[in-house]
């Protein structure tokens, strides 16, 4: 299981510009939305539902919101580099930079679970994170998360 089996060249924004937490998910959520053929609105329900469970900011500057939504497929995600650092309530308290959305099937419990820690762990990475955060692309971004 790899990053890029997730995250998609074209599922990256670079200097994604909110002023909020619930401002960078609905902008997610609207972009996968387009892309997948299903209502923003369901899939920002289901990353709000998630996020008032407890904050997905897990630290080091990273957010992982993620959520089964109704009608998908397969898992996806979407990875955001923030124009500028955002609260996102995160465990450590510290602002966040990096947001990646991941999105799964409903009925699919485990393997939402196993995709989340397959991309936890590339997040966790020190060099993966000084290569988004250096990224001047979408490519460069993608890059960066997927590796080599």
């Amino acid at each position: 299981m790899k990053a890029s089996d997730f995250v998609g060249p074209g599922n990256v924004v670079l200097g994604l510009a909110a002023p909020s937490k619930a401002k960078v998910i609905e902008a997610i959520a609207k972009q996968a939305g387009a892309a997948l053929g299903i209502p923003d609105s369901v899939i920002l329900d289901a990353l709000m539902r998630r996020e008032s469970l407890g904050s997905t900011g897990v630290g080091d500057g990273v957010a992982i919101p993620h959520a089964p939504v109704p009608g998908l497929a397969r898992p996806v995600g979407w990875l955001a580099r923030l124009a500028r650092p955002i609260d996102f309530d995160a465990i450590d308290a510290g602002a966040v930079d990096i947001v990646l959305v991941l999105l799964t099937p409903v009925q699919t419990h485990r393997e939402h679970l196993n995709v989340l820690a397959c991309l936890a762990r590339r997040l966790r990475s020190q060099e993966v994170l000084q290569g988004i955060r250096a990224a001047s692309s979408a490519t460069q971004l993608h890059e960066a998360l997927v590796g080599p």
